[in-house]
């Protein structure tokens, strides 16, 4: 049934609350051309609804239309979920907007569910892009933490190997963050490239990150917990399993997630379109959403 959406009016669109099949909610963001083609967009980790709307409300011919992952803003959270349990809550959204075939985008954190619905929805999705995503943490013949800072490696590695003590870790810090969400590039300029800070110099995507890490951690921490911990067991799903046409977007220089990542998924999803950006890093992804947006509705890149 198609949900009507409520006339409450944000800067990232509408707002409605989607039910799941097992009751949980999922807050939702739709904005752009109503009657445009879809794309459901994943958010980062730890990240939200908000986030990426400002990069691409020029697009006319697009229906956008993200919402919380389980645990973050206003979505309920689902202990011990998979990546591949984001299809499930894709599909809730895609049913209760009426909508039967969508294409799918998710950066960073994003990735990996966005790839999870081109393999499990191959039925409904059209197309799907993972800008600066990560590879599987079992994936086989890669060293998965070279390259990659030593903040990130720390964070990975306790979410793996002790996800007790990663989630009071990260309780603390989401704390922290809320009261004032500077602290989170604050923790991440020891990594950040060259070309990470000129993008975070400008104004205006540094207000539109501060906005999605605070409204990502303002009612738990348990978003970026769960992330992290899916993030670092089994997916759920093989990439290679993969039909539908894919894009993947990376930056060489990315120390957050390693080109080499990028390298495996390409090896691994068959006829992926594969672009590696030689001078960017992991934050030039939003520089790249547009472009990609045009692939996703078009199947043509502008660059």
């Amino acid at each position: 049934m198609r949900a009507r959406l409520r006339a409450q009016e944000e800067d990232a669109g509408v707002l409605d609350l989607v039910r799941t099949a097992s009751g949980r909610r999922l807050e939702v963001a739709v904005s752009g051309n109503p009657g445009g083609r879809p794309v459901i967009l994943l958010h980062g980790t730890p990240g939200s609804r908000v986030g990426t709307w400002p990069m691409l409300c020029h697009q006319e011919g697009a229906a956008l239309i993200s919402f919380d992952r389980p645990g973050y803003g206003g979505s309920d959270r689902s202990p011990g979920r998979r990546v591949a349990d984001a299809v499930e809550d894709v599909a809730a959204v895609a049913d209760a907007l009426g909508l039967d075939r969508f294409a799918v985008a998710g950066r960073s954190g994003g990735g990996p569910h966005a790839l999870a619905c081109a393999a499990l929805l191959p039925g409904r999705v059209t197309r799907a892009a993972a800008l600066v995503g990560l590879a599987p943490r079992d994936a086989e013949g890669l060293d998965w933490f070279a390259g990659m800072t030593p903040s990130n490696v720390d964070e990975f590695r306790t979410a793996f190997t002790d996800p007790q003590r990663y989630a009071a870790r990260i309780t603390s810090r989401a704390a922290a963050i809320r009261s004032n969400p500077e602290r989170l590039l604050e923790n991440l300029r020891s990594g950040l490239t060259e070309d990470d800070r000129l993008v975070l110099s400008d104004a205006g995507v540094r207000s539109m990150l501060l906005r999605n890490y605070y409204e990502a951690l303002r009612t738990s921490p348990y978003g970026w917990i769960d992330d992290m911990i899916a993030l670092t067991g089994p997916w759920g799903f093989d990439p290679a399993h993969i039909r539908v046409p894919v894009l993947l977007w990376h930056g060489a220089k990315d120390v957050f997630t390693p080109a080499s990542h990028f390298s495996w998924l390409a090896a691994r999803i068959p006829r992926a379109e594969a672009v590696l950006e030689p001078d960017a890093a992991h934050f030039a992804a939003l520089r790249a959403l547009p472009d990609v947006l045009d692939w996703l509705l078009t199947g043509r890149r502008q660059g």
